[in-house]
């Protein structure tokens, strides 16, 4: 069974490792993930001790299996990471689900979500799910210190899916 449901505090550490499994597969075509993975882990870490209290996990079987969040509370994804091993079932779709009644429910009526040009994985997800691309952008980005080409996808969003019972905090 998928339950998706706010993280809790203790989770930090694992949901980072989850964040930073799923971070390295979607950017080595674009980058060298492993030059980069202590940058990745500790902004992974410092994003999730600040903010867990406002990320959504999904977990199957008991477990966590990824997590979304909309750093800025409005109706930008900022993340959404499904441990590798774990994606193709299910559970991006639950918790991309999920995030889009938070969007509605907050007053918002679309969701927009960024990404590299390169990550056609992440690029069919959203496609699938009936978002269309709406900007293309290129910046240096000094980690990598090279121009990195980015995709912006939006969706416009109808009635949340939220039970009446269902609370969120």
């Amino acid at each position: 069974m998928i339950i998706v449901r706010l993280a809790r505090e203790n989770e930090v550490p694992a949901l980072a490792a989850i964040g930073l499994d799923a971070w390295e597969k979607a950017v080595s075509s674009v980058a060298d993930a492993q030059a980069m993975r202590r940058i990745a882990e500790l902004s992974f870490l410092s994003f999730l001790r600040s903010n867990w209290f406002s990320v959504s996990v999904v977990e199957t079987g008991g477990s966590v299996a990824g997590w979304a969040a909309r750093e800025d509370k409005d109706g930008t994804i900022s993340d959404l990471w499904i441990e590798p091993s774990m994606q193709r079932n299910g559970l991006g779709s639950s918790l991309l689900a999920d995030l889009e009644d938070r969007i509605l429910v907050g007053g918002f009526e679309a969701a927009v979500i960024r990404t590299h040009a390169q990550n056609d994985k992440a690029i069919g997800f959203f496609r699938k799910h009936g978002y269309a691309i709406s900007s293309l952008s290129t910046a240096y980005a000094p980690k990598l210190d090279r121009d990195v080409e980015s995709v912006g996808m939006t969706k416009m969003l109808g009635k949340p899916a939220v039970h009446q019972d269902q609370q969120w905090f």
